[in-house]
């Protein structure tokens, strides 16, 4: 028997008119077998698919949703091979693709030396198809990209509708004047009657073909509705024509299609808004890529970017691909990714997210990460994801709509039988309170009012550096009452130092010093990958000790470690670890608490059974973290903090914090995160509990609570832990990311109320339950104008979200400072330059900014002589610049650094930019 296959795919779908449509195409493929999950998305007309492939292929999902009248697709690629080859070798090419994975279809056209590809792309990684052709030797260019063709897709079935639509209209202003102005007489309704058929034939069909796919099914949408309105007033104006007295309808036809038809063009115009961000998203990637090899500069397609490759990135180009700088500094725009508006400061080792914009200077990066493993990608995929899954409320709308078009047939009915018969106004408005009914009804309202909300909440999300999960994450999210914060990495920087320490020398005037304490401390911690840990360590090289790989390594959970160094046995933990083995720390005691009581993470080191010394090690404090947990407080929200420190460290830190003590959790074991969520959700409080933690090392808390935020910074996150993801470290995006929530969940709660609320109301009016009060019929065009307007007030109302701004006020003022701030001044060349664009040092605790990377190296060399720059003059600044330059030529180190100053200074000569004229560097406005 064939070991189970799990794989996902996604189905473009086609032919849907609302909530009904996609609901019936969603429960056939649920109930194919091999299926495991089916979600329909009627919003972006989507259907994403787990399914056993031992059992079930496409073709099995194509000929179901065929055979419920709709169309289905994959994503569609065309290439064209720039070389000429043989038809044999064409052929072996188009064989290597159809054994990729996740493709479906392959078609070559070897005399216009082209093929076509039709593809899964949850599984399909684009480069593989070029790895392949550069395996043969060839090169090959997209001619139109899955999202090129879902565009021209998309505008040609607009044109279509514009067309249609524009035909009715036509037809509706020609048919209503004679309906009401001339005179009744057989010419006229034959006139009429000729120019209804053929407005019912086209603009008719679009809802007739579909009503008849849906009756063929034993099933009911918004089609059979208007089919049954439309038909009813063309049969019996007909009628009236031939047969009978009364008076013809030929108008309120023509008026229902052309209304209907406006309101569906305009829902499909919004409702493609909905997606715009994740088009955005998919435009940032650049399209090529400048491949440096054996010294030259080639241009070529970013798929064919492989790992370990040479970029080079000019300013003002995107960086192409995750990577890391390998030569160069520069300033990088982060802001389309992170939402992060200040530029960030890259060098040698620094890393960079690809589709992010290079802005200062020319660097080198080597490619990490391609295809499907790129943060964008990733960053993509989630999104869609969140998109496709549907929220707890949507389940109840869908429930609704299952039964809800059959309910409107059996109430117009009932209402026309009810007018007919016993009020007895006769046939003609009993046939109009019918129609009104058919056609006020609107199942699509209740489709879109969810869908439309998540998919603009999630789209302005990722603008803004904010991940969300879908519908049930901005629902749990908009009802927690508590947040528990894991304090490294995520009220602190991260970067813990050493900032103390205390030896046996500083005790007794003899004995271990502080090199000593920390070769055995640092070597000890040789074996290990704790933050701690790898502090310790940086502190060791940077006082130039050359350590030593314990011989033995033993982790302890939560207390420390025990090695051996050079033949002793060193220890390196807390207190309890040196009380397990009976170490008496009495002597250390007080300066233990000292370091304890200034908020230090304390550690201990013993040699050979006997305390050798203390280190204290601190770790900065985010400096947005003390007005992030004010706003939470703000908002009512019970704050936690959870950490391994003991219980004392942990008290300073979090009081500073402004935390109560009892919530203060101190001493938790990393595998004992999980279980403290789950005791605070299990209180007698009712917590509804959010975890904010780096994704990775919390990654078991997060999936414990209720809501689960990975805070981070840049590809370090690991975006598939957490139900909410913010892609900066800045605490403020927590706020943010609430208030984005909660409004993204009104906007759903909003949108489905006015939907039912518009068919509560509605229905009953169209029955005519205001006659006997009022005297007043709904006529069936105001009932069509009624219809046609509910679906595109849904879908308006959820693109109002993008006007929201989830920031705080603290975060828009910064961001409104960041744009007017003016300029700075060079304190080596005496330049005025832009403070986003300029080189940073940090001297002293105070920034200087530089127009290059030859100036700061000036000011590197000898910051004392520039740091009072501002009480010189700069002529005499640029005067004496000028003079050392000529002097310092000679020095190898200069040498080297101008001689990539010549090179950037070649390449941006070419782009046509200015140079400052004082120090010869590039202007970097």
């Amino acid at each position: 028997m064939e070991a189970k296959q799990d794989e996902k795919i996604k189905i473009n779908l086609s032919g849907m008119t609302c909530a009904s449509c996609a609901l019936k195409i969603e429960t056939k493929l649920k109930n194919l077998d091999g299926v495991s999950s089916s979600v329909v998305n009627f919003a972006n007309e989507e259907a994403t698919l787990e399914y056993d492939s031992t059992k079930i292929n496409y073709d099995d999902f194509n000929k179901a949703v065929k055979d419920l009248g709709y169309k289905a697709s994959l994503a569609k690629i065309d290439y064209k091979l720039i070389d000429s080859i043989s038809e044999s070798e064409f052929n072996s090419l188009v064989n290597d693709f159809k054994k990729l994975k996740g493709i479906y279809e392959v078609r070559g056209n070897f005399k216009a030396n082209k093929f076509f590809i039709e593809f899964n792309e949850l599984q399909l990684d684009e480069s593989k198809i070029y790895s392949i052709v550069k395996k043969f030797g060839y090169k090959i260019e997209k001619a139109a990209g899955s999202l090129d063709k879902e565009i021209e897709r998309h505008k040609k079935e607009m044109t279509y509708r514009l067309r249609i639509l524009l035909i009715s209209i036509a037809f509706m202003v020609t048919i209503t004047p004679i309906s009401w102005f001339v005179a009744e007489s057989f010419i006229r309704n034959i006139i009429l009657l000729i120019l209804a058929l053929i407005d019912f034939s086209i603009a008719g069909s679009f809802f007739l073909i579909g009503a008849y796919k849906s009756l063929r099914n034993k099933s009911t949408n918004m089609d059979v509705l208007v089919a049954l309105g439309t038909t009813t007033a063309l049969v019996y104006s007909i009628l009236t024509t031939f047969l009978i007295d009364g008076k013809t309808f030929y108008e309120a036809m023509s008026m229902i299609l052309a209304f209907l038809l406006i309101g569906k063009y305009f829902e499909h115009k919004t409702k493609g808004q909905t997606s715009e961000a994740i088009k955005k998203l998919i435009g940032l990637q650049p399209k090529t890529a400048t491949l440096l090899k054996d010294g030259i500069e080639i241009e070529i397609p970013i798929e064919e970017i492989e790992v370990g490759d040479i970029l080079v990135v000019r300013p003002g180009e995107k960086i192409p691909i995750d990577g890391k700088v390998v030569k160069g500094k520069t300033k990088v725009d982060e802001s389309m990714i992170t939402g992060e508006s200040r530029y960030v400061k890259k060098e040698i080792e620094s890393e960079v997210i690809g589709a992010t914009m290079n802005q200062t200077g020319l660097i080198n990066i080597t490619a990490e990460k391609i295809g499907k493993d790129t943060f964008l990608f990733q960053i993509i995929n989630f999104v869609k994801e969140a998109q496709s899954k549907k929220a707890a409320k949507q389940l109840l709308a869908d429930k609704v709509s299952n039964y809800f078009v059959p309910a409107v047939i059996v109430i117009a009915l009932g209402a026309f039988l009810y007018w007919y018969f016993i009020a007895g106004i006769g046939l003609e408005l009993s046939l109009l309170v019918f129609t009104s009914v058919v056609v006020i009804s609107c199942p699509c309202a209740l489709g879109l009012a969810i869908p439309t909300a998540v998919m603009v909440g999630t789209g302005k999300g990722a603008q803004n550096g904010i991940l969300l999960k879908g519908g049930d994450s901005l629902e749990a999210i908009s009802k927690i009452n508590t947040i528990v914060f894991d304090k490294t990495g995520t009220l602190t920087i991260g970067k813990p130092r050493v900032s103390a320490i205390f030896t046996e020398k500083d005790l007794n005037g003899n004995g271990y010093d502080e090199q000593q304490l920390l070769f055995y401390a640092g070597s000890a911690e040789m074996g290990s990958e704790h933050p701690l840990g790898q502090a310790i360590i940086e502190e060791a090289n940077q006082r130039g000790l050359t350590l030593e790989n314990p011989t033995e390594f033993d982790a302890i959970p939560g207390k420390g470690i025990k090695t051996d160094i050079k033949s002793n046995t060193v220890l390196i933990g807390n207190e309890q670890l040196m009380v397990d083995y009976n170490i008496s720390i009495d002597s250390y005691k007080s300066k233990f608490n000292e370091f304890q009581n200034q908020g230090k993470t304390t550690i201990l080191i013993s040699v050979e059974n006997e305390i050798k010394g203390i280190i204290g090690i601190s770790d900065k404090m985010k400096e947005q973290a003390p007005y992030a947990l004010e706003k939470l407080r703000e908002k009512g929200l019970e704050l936690f903090m959870l950490t391994g420190d003991n219980k004392q460290t942990a008290l300073n830190i979090g009081k500073e914090l402004g935390f109560d003590e009892q919530h203060i959790l101190a001493e938790v074991l990393p595998n004992e995160k999980a279980e403290t969520i789950k005791i605070l959700q299990n209180s007698e409080e009712n917590k509804i509990v959010g975890m904010v933690g780096d994704g990775i090392n919390d990654a078991p808390a997060l999936v414990q609570a209720d809501i689960g935020i990975a805070i981070g910074s840049g590809t370090d996150i690991a975006i598939e832990t957490a139900d909410i993801v913010l892609m900066r470290g800045d605490l403020r995006n927590v706020v943010a990311a609430i208030n984005l929530s909660k409004k993204t969940y009104k906007k759903m709660i909003t949108n489905l109320f006015w939907a039912f609320i518009y068919n509560l109301i509605g229905i009953p009016i169209a029955a005519g339950v205001l006659y006997y009060s009022t005297g007043f019929f709904l006529p069936p065009f105001l009932a069509a104008i009624f219809m046609a307007s509910s679906s595109v007030s849904v879908v308006t109302n959820a693109l109002f979200l993008k006007r929201f701004e989830p920031k705080t006020p603290q975060q828009l003022e910064e961001e409104r400072l960041l744009i007017s701030q003016e300029k700075v001044v060079d304190p080596v060349c005496g330049m005025e330059i832009d403070p986003r664009r300029a080189l940073e040092y940090e001297y002293q605790e105070k920034i200087y900014h530089f127009c290059s990377s030859n100036c700061e190296n000036h000011f590197k060399r000898d910051p004392e002589r520039f740091k009072n720059y501002d009480k010189m003059d700069p002529k005499l600044m640029q005067m004496k610049i000028s003079e050392e330059e000529s002097k310092n030529v000679e020095d190898q180190e200069d040498n080297q650094e101008i001689n990539i100053n010549k090179e950037e200074k070649e390449v941006e000569k070419k782009m046509g930019k200015l140079k400052c004229v004082e120090c010869g560097e590039t202007l970097l406005e």
